[in-house]
């Protein structure tokens, strides 16, 4: 990625003040669906208060999709779609983008390829074709090109004596193997070295294809003027349907792998499956998260492991549905003489939930919170407009915009039992540890 944290021009910069929280039952009520003369659908909050706009866009498919022998190119990618599009170089084009106000970011995931804007009422029209061009026209010039490549190559330096991220690389070989989840996101400096102007502008009719979109916008505009807006910024981009790929398969061979590492702390990752977000027990799971491992310094994990014993400054659990696996994971960092202990207080909490369930203070504890911090997700235009895209995406109406706390607030003390005895046992867990533990063996993967 490139300039994700530009410096909105002062005109925008004055205007953030004044954004008001537009709560959740309100944004459902307020949620028009739009499709364009084209087919483009999207949810819309008009809010003409603001001059201004906040659009969030998601294709489907990202990094998944891209070739294993061109690992890292959607990456890459996001980094030069504003490097130069069109008419403009990579300097004209900046310089376009801070004269209009225009603030932008693009970004590559493993499921999707998202697009963010935030532009002003005045200048929206110039603003969609900037960001257009950006999208159907970049340039990939050489000398951006090669600038971008080099900082790439210097975050998989850096990446290579990072503990963290040599963890994440290696839970998540360890658990899928083969599949594209299992590939880092910036790729390899061999992959990362070898890409061309050509796999860029490939890897943009794949990661750019909207057959498969999730748009929400927020502001200062109509559902009559956001139609044809969608179709000027979207309408030229690639539109042939693809098929999904087939569901990640989860190694099944779990327990302990070490990765050693020299460093006085060592770090550790806990996986297992976990649920899909459309799975009727997901809210009942998210719930019973927040109560083991989600909910910072008032979690089990946090008191048994932290409190009690002193083992670690941190530890958490949460939630991963992605769109062809679903997993429950964790973290924890703790001395290499006591990160042993860690795991097993870990281990243990991971069965007590199972065979003893919650309390009834804890779980009335966990819906105040979870009711009352929603709101804070709908603060801003941009946290909208992305909220609405993240639900569109994951095949919601915006009536649960409006429903989810209820469906928080239902959850029972059966609901939470079931839910564990379902999803939680310990030797589900592949734990991975980088560091030089003690009383725990050096396995480290094989090669």
């Amino acid at each position: 990625m490139s300039r994700l944290a530009r410096i909105v021009a002062p005109a925008l910069a004055l205007l953030a003040p004044s954004l008001l929280p537009l709560l959740p039952a309100q944004a459902a009520t307020d949620v028009q669906i739009v499709t364009s003369p084209g087919g483009i659908t999207a949810w819309l909050v008009e809010e003409p208060s603001i001059p201004m706009l906040a659009l969030e866009i998601s294709f489907k498919g990202g990094a998944s999709r891209e070739p294993e022998d061109k690992v890292g190119v959607t990456s890459f990618l996001s980094s030069m779609l504003d490097e130069g599009a069109g008419e403009l170089d990579s300097a004209a084009f900046s310089a376009r983008a801070d004269q209009l106000a225009l603030k932008y970011g693009f970004d590559a995931g493993r499921d999707s390829f998202s697009v963010s804007a935030r532009m002003l009422t005045e200048t929206r029209d110039e603003s969609v074709e900037l960001l257009r061009s950006a999208l159907v026209e970049p340039r990939f010039d050489p000398e951006p090109l090669e600038r971008m490549r080099a900082a790439i190559l210097a975050n998989l330096r850096d990446a290579a004596t990072d503990p963290q991220a040599i963890l994440g690389e290696a839970w998540r070989k360890a658990m899928f193997g083969t599949d594209p989840y299992a590939r880092p996101l910036e790729g390899t400096p061999e992959s990362v070295a070898a890409v061309t102007a050509d796999d860029l502008r490939a890897a943009r009719v794949r990661a750019l294809n909207r057959s498969q979109l999730a748009i929400g916008v927020v502001g200062d505009i109509t559902a009559e003027e956001l139609g044809p807006l969608l179709d000027r910024l979207l309408g030229d981009l690639p539109a042939e349907p693809w098929d999904p790929l087939p569901p990640a398969e989860l190694a099944q061979d779990r327990g302990l792998e070490v990765v050693p590492f020299d460093i006085p702390q060592s770090t550790a990752a806990f996986v297992q499956e976990g649920l899909a977000r459309d799975d009727p027990d997901f809210i009942p799971a998210y719930v019973m998260n927040h109560i083991l491992g989600g909910g910072g310094f008032t979690s089990r994990l946090t008191e048994e492991v932290r409190e009690k014993r002193g083992l670690t400054y941190g530890v958490y659990s949460y939630l991963a549905p992605y769109d062809r696996a679903a997993l429950m994971a964790g973290g924890v960092s703790s001395s290499n003489d006591r990160v042993a202990e860690a795991i097993e207080v870990i281990k243990a909490e991971w069965a007590r939930m199972r065979d003893e369930g919650v309390t009834e203070e804890e779980l009335d504890e966990a819906k105040r919170y979870l009711t009352g911090a929603f709101p804070l997700r709908f603060d801003s235009n941009a946290k909208i407009a992305g909220q609405l895209a993240g639900l569109m995406e994951q095949g919601f109406t915006p009536d649960y915009l409006k429903d989810r706390n209820g469906l928080i607030e239902a959850v029972t003390l059966a609901d939470i039992d079931r839910v564990a005895r379902r999803l939680l046992d310990p030797a589900k867990l592949k734990v991975v540890v980088v560091g030089q533990p003690e009383g725990l063996p050096e396995t480290p993967p094989a090669n």
